[in-house]
């Protein structure tokens, strides 16, 4: 998708998480909920998806008040439902809950003017895993660099 932007991301996931699969789903807003969100006022990290009845929400992502609301409102920290359809979410489902996972919200952008939100499946990772992966990561780096100097 050429036409993805991306307004919010969430780089602690990466960091603190194992992510395995992504899913796209759409997010239910009001309208300066989206309004701060186009602003850039958001914050993803300390986020994370729930299953409720079926329904997957969104828990604990920060949208402040938009500063020029009128009399509408809403509250920063508040549920928000995450849209997609039944098959994908029966799936998501199972999977989360036989293999003990948890689902992160990776990033926030838009496609064709609507919000989307990458949600991805993930493990958390031990502090030793985290060391190795910066490791890994720091040594890729170094590779790269020397592949430059030599190219």
């Amino acid at each position: 998708m050429s036409d993805k932007r991306a307004i919010v991301r969430n780089r602690r996931a990466y960091h603190d998480f194992e992510i395995s699969e992504t899913y796209e789903a759409g997010i239910s807003l009001l309208g300066p909920e989206i309004k701060s969100i186009r602003a850039g006022k958001s914050s993803i990290s300390e986020a994370f998806a729930s299953f409720k009845k079926g329904e997957l929400w969104l828990q604990d992502m920060h949208i402040p008040e938009y500063v020029n609301r009128g009399y509408v409102t809403h509250e920063p920290r508040r549920p928000r439902k995450l849209l997609m359809h039944k098959r994908e979410l029966r799936k998501i489902e199972a999977t989360v809950t036989r293999q003990g996972l948890t689902l992160v919200p990776l990033q926030l952008y838009f496609v064709k003017g609507r919000l989307k939100v990458e949600i991805g499946v993930a493990k958390g990772r031990k502090r030793h895993d985290k060391r190795e992966a910066l490791k890994d990561k720091e040594a890729r780096k170094e590779a790269r660099a020397a592949e430059g100097r030599r190219g």
